[in-house]
């Protein structure tokens, strides 16, 4: 008998969602496969196929096939090498043993300088694919690696191991105690730290201040040794000014002396100041992936030999040396190279401040009550269940539930709103958050890795690791970068060798303008041609490539969380850029998700207050959710309700009910009232308008006459229209999808301004609507919804967006989570994604732009060393500046960026 198994295969070589489209087509057509998935996102493909049928490695080969490639998960090996008929581990009841959890890990690593530093740290960890580790993205600008691997057939300290063979140093990871360790500095350099709960499992991690320690001493020894390359370099400008431009030291033994000098001041920054630019060039090189260091390298090391070899050449009679020495100008590219680095670090550790400020916003102290008296201890030592005193102004220290108290608290950590929240005894609050007013004593619910805040940061810190497509192409194009700036380096040091006159033609012509063009007639073909080569060498800038999507990405994450949206990955965020269609739930989403009075139509002589009376207080005895909201409805207006004495449900057409003064009173359908005789005609056409607009309409009757019409629906949420208009103004076209019947669906749609309306649709349709919106090849479709039952929708949109309010958010339901409950939030999540796009563009478009400039000027000889150095440094500072930008965006609904 056939049995369905589930297969899961790692896919590489994915570049967009048309990939994992064919994928799925080629998977679907294989005999016995009844199910195929393909998510781009996340590399992985999810088969459901019959066993008897097909084999895995069969499923793997089909995706060969297709132009990708394709590695089994541990887990499928044993199902397609071991013998008899199991159903494989991943299977439940097939009797193997079960998948270990996937663990996701952030690695801080150091040393990395380019784009290409980071290729070569993944291509070191693809050998650990197949092995346990599923992912690893490693992001230049965060100096992080973003691993997720299974713990059972891999140790974090032999990925940690892997980065360090590739040339760079990997920080630590703290896997300790239920508090992650009583750990200090001199215990290493933790990133993380982990949680148990009370049974001991362990939570997410956390970061610590301990690695921001090492990089802050990481900085200090850079500090120290730009000092010292400057204190060398500095005599050497000093000298090389009144050479260059007043015609001092030229000729004799006085250039001889000066020569002398400059090469020995030279020595010290190139060997000393230079040293770890040599050594991350030479480990690059071993593991073929050259970074920037090789370029700055071998142009320092270049400009170097001139000075031995000029000497030479004036030294040692019938030695023909050089006819320049530019050793100063090897001394001067590599303190400008310090100091670009060093400034470049400053700058992304701005963009990076993300994670820094949110741990920032934790309370580090908290009062509790135990064993009967008051204690103040470390918010680490909160335990679940422990009653935390939290005084006027103080930040409450962790999640929680109020069982005492009155007071104000500021959520605008976590919703963006500045706005007080009133807070009473039952309600939940969020760590973090300042209580403002009244004394409260709270209940500990979560603690650890497991509050609302720990969650922030752990989201905002893998998004920081993901990769969008945009980043891809930018990725793929340093691979070859390098490379080809040094054949380009080659090509232009013989051109200068073979052609000198042709290619001294525009130098010749710029030279009364640019004072520094040595002559070739008088340095000679090959000091001309290093000269050019030196340039072309040092001007080509791979790092801007690399920076211009992580950092934008970083500022956005860190924004987006600071004001109530969290998102998920870098991809959802480039994705909800581009989006074209954006389909709404209704319930919970458009609306309030609970019934509520809209309208009061009383009949003559009937004022609003009688009608709603004889209503709420027939409804006290019913439990219907409408009959709940009219109860409500009064209590909110402040009415006093007669009791009754006696209730009677008509299935299908409403209540009747007998209250304490006798009156009878009748709430339902028309039909009810006319059982009693009651003329309803003078309100028939408020009864029937009123449900044409998709409301819920009760007529309401006492002694044969009729009171008026209550009219109940879940209403729109306020703002809910304004934000419609406000994402079709962007140009995005925006749908509803509901369950609910065609006509409410049409009223809720016109009141919110939506005309494509999907009604009827149960929630397992959801998804099937979704994938037919992505079927017009429009763009991008994002789903909008809460997270829970809209979840099938959420994961088959290419943006899956839940709303929510306070802790109560599906976080991992979601690509992007919108804290605050209202829509509003969903165009700032707009706004910021759009805005984040154009950054991107516009630091590709400079890091592009900028070279393809500046090679050729380089090439022509017109470019000195020294300034291509000082413009490449710039360059790299200019995107992350540029990103910088991205912290003056205002989110907000009514604002203007």
């Amino acid at each position: 008998m056939a049995q369905d198994r589930t297969l899961h295969l790692h896919v590489m070589g994915m570049h967009c969602q048309s990939c994992a489209n064919g994928i799925e087509r080629a998977l679907r057509k294989t005999e016995g496969v009844s199910e195929a998935h393909v998510n781009f996102a996340a590399g992985q493909a999810t088969v459901t196929y019959d066993g008897s049928s097909v084999s895995p490695e069969e499923l793997k080969k089909a995706v060969e096939d297709a132009g990708y490639e394709a590695e089994l998960e541990p887990s499928d090996f044993s199902d397609s090498t071991s013998g008899g008929d199991t159903a494989g581990a991943s299977e439940p009841g097939g009797g193997g043993a079960a998948t270990p959890e996937q663990v996701t890990t952030v690695i801080p690593v150091y040393g990395m300088h380019c784009q290409s530093c980071a290729n070569s740290i993944e291509r070191a960890l693809q050998s650990l694919r197949g092995r346990g580790l599923e992912s690893a993205n490693v992001n230049f600008a965060a100096n992080q690696v973003l691993t997720t691997y299974n713990p059972a057939s891999l140790g974090i300290d032999e990925i940690r191991e892997r980065i360090r063979q590739s040339g760079y140093e990997p920080g630590e990871v703290d896997t300790g105690g239920p508090t992650g360790g009583d750990q200090g500095p001199e215990a290493g350099t933790a990133e993380t730290e982990e949680d148990a709960d009370a049974t001991g499992k362990a939570q997410p991690a956390r970061p610590t201040r301990s690695e921001e320690d090492r990089a802050e001493a990481l900085a200090r020894y850079a500090r120290s040794r730009l000092i010292i390359a400057w204190a060398f370099t500095i005599p050497i400008i000093l000298l090389m000014i009144p050479h260059m431009f007043l015609g001092i030291f030229h000729g004799g033994s006085a250039y001889l002396i000066y020569e002398t000098v400059i090469l020995a001041l030279a020595l010290p920054v190139l060997f000393w100041g230079g040293r770890g630019i040599y050594r991350s060039a030479w480990r690059s090189t071993l593991n073929l992936m050259p970074n920037m260091d090789v370029l700055i390298a071998l142009g320092a090391l270049a400009a170097l030999i001139t000075g031995p070899l000029f000497l030479a050449g004036a030294l040692l009679p019938g030695f023909e040396g050089m006819g320049a020495s530019f050793a100063g100008v090897g001394a001067m590219i590599v303190a400008f190279h310090l100091t670009g680095r060093y400034l470049e670090a400053q700058a992304r550790g701005k963009a990076s401040r993300a994670i820094r400020s949110l741990v920032e916003l934790g309370a580090r102290t908290a009062r509790v009550e135990r064993d009967g008296r008051e204690m103040e201890i470390s918010v680490n030592e909160v335990r679940r269940g422990d009653l935390m005193i939290v005084r006027p102004g103080e930040k409450i220290p962790t999640d929680g539930e109020v069982v005492d108290g009155e007071s104000a608290v500021d959520e605008s950590m976590v919703t963006g709103e500045p706005m007080a929240v009133r807070k009473s005894t039952g309600d939940e609050v969020v760590g973090a958050t300042i209580n403002q007013r009244g004394l409260l004593k709270v209940r500990a619910t979560k603690v650890g890795a497991e509050t609302f805040l720990a969650q922030v940061i752990r989201l905002v810190r893998e998004a920081q690791g993901t990769r969008t497509e945009i980043q891809a192409f930018a990725d793929r194009v340093t691979v070859y970068f390098v490379p080809a700036v040094v054949a380009l380096a080659t090509l232009t040091f013989l051109a200068w060798i073979l052609l000198p006159q042709q290619m001294a033609v525009v130098a010749d012509a710029a030279r009364p303008v640019l004072r520094w063009i040595p002559q070739t007639e008088q340095v000679g073909p090959l000091a001309s041609a290093l000269y050019a080569a030196i340039a072309v060498l040092v001007i080509a800038c791979p790092c801007a490539l690399g920076l211009a999507t992580p950092t934008a990405i970083m500022v956005a994450g860190g924004l987006g969380a600071r004001n109530g949206l969290l998102i998920r990955s870098g991809s959802a965020l480039e994705q909800m850029g581009k989006a074209a269609i954006v389909v709404l739930d209704k319930t919970g989403t458009l609306t309030v998700g609970s019934p509520q009075v809209t309208d009061l139509v009383a009949a003559e002589g009937v004022s609003q207050e009688d009608l709603l009376t004889a209503a709420a207080a027939a409804e006290r005895g019913s439990e219907h959710p409408l009959g709940e909201a009219i109860v409500e409805e009064a209590g909110r207006r402040g009415l006093t309700l007669p009791d009754i004495k006696r209730f009677q449900s008509h299935t299908g057409l409403g209540i009747e009910a007998e209250l304490a003064d006798g009156q009878a009173v009748r709430v339902g359908r028309r039909d009810l009232a006319r059982q009693a005789g009651t003329d309803t005609s003078a309100l028939d056409e408020v009864f029937e308008r009123l449900q044409d607009e998709g409301k819920t309409a009760m007529l309401v009757a006492s002694g044969g006459k009729a009171l008026g019409v209550v009219a109940v629906a879940d209403a729109l949420k306020p703002g809910a229209a304004e934000a419609v208009a406000e994402l079709q103004a962007m140009g995005m076209e925006v749908a509803m999808v509901t369950g609910d019947n065609s006509r409410t669906a049409a009223a809720i749609a016109r009141q919110a301004g939506i005309d494509r309306v999907m009604a009827e649709v149960l929630p397992a349709g959801k998804s099937d609507e979704i994938r037919r919106l992505q079927g017009l090849d429009r763009g991008p479709v994002v789903m909008v919804g809460d997270g829970i039952n809209d979840a099938p929708a959420l994961a088959a949109a290419d943006v899956g967006v839940a709303i929510g309010t306070g802790t109560d958010i599906a976080i991992e339901s979601s690509d992007l989570t919108l804290v605050r409950g209202d829509l509003g939030a969903l165009v700032a999540a707009a706004r910021l994604s759009r805005r984040t796009l154009g950054i991107i563009r516009q630091n590709l478009g400079w890091a592009f732009g900028y070279n393809m400039v500046a090679v050729p000027v380089a090439i022509l000889g017109l470019l000195h060393p020294v300034i291509a150095e000082i413009a490449m440094a710039l360059s790299s500072i200019t995107v992350v500046g540029n990103s910088l930008r991205l912290q003056r965006v205002r989110l907000r609904r009514k604002d203007q960026d």
